[in-house]
């Protein structure tokens, strides 16, 4: 086979786009875990947490918050959140085990189980 300049040319120029793509998707990868683990940091300390959220019908949902030392229920919407009251902390069914962490690569691999099940 005979190399022509053009075939090297080509050859370089594919090379060289592959290797740019690479270093975007790279670049890409860690700028975006470095801002996840960020905004996870920022908002651990916070005095507000959800505990619980129950979908109530599309784009409105009611949710238990605990803000400080106080839980109330609240109703959110697509344009507005409304107090629903404030919840005694005894008359809530708060459970002190974490709850699993399932990492993306197993819910995809739980998804193609299903897929082929079907």
């Amino acid at each position: 086979m005979l190399l022509t300049s053009s075939n090297v040319s080509s050859t370089v120029q594919f090379i060289t786009v592959l290797l740019l793509f690479a270093f975007v998707l790279f670049i890409t990868y860690f700028t975006t875990r470095f801002v996840g683990n960020f905004q996870k940091e920022r908002l651990s300390g916070s005095n507000i947490n959800i505990v619980e959220t129950q979908r109530i019908a599309p784009n409105k949902y009611i949710q238990i918050v605990k803000i400080a030392d106080r839980y109330f229920a609240i109703a959110v919407c697509k344009d507005s959140v409304t107090v629903i009251s404030e919840i005694a902390e005894d008359s809530l069914n708060l459970s002190e085990e974490p709850r699993e962490k399932v990492s993306f690569k197993e819910i995809l691999k739980r998804a193609k189980e299903e897929e082929k099940d079907n």
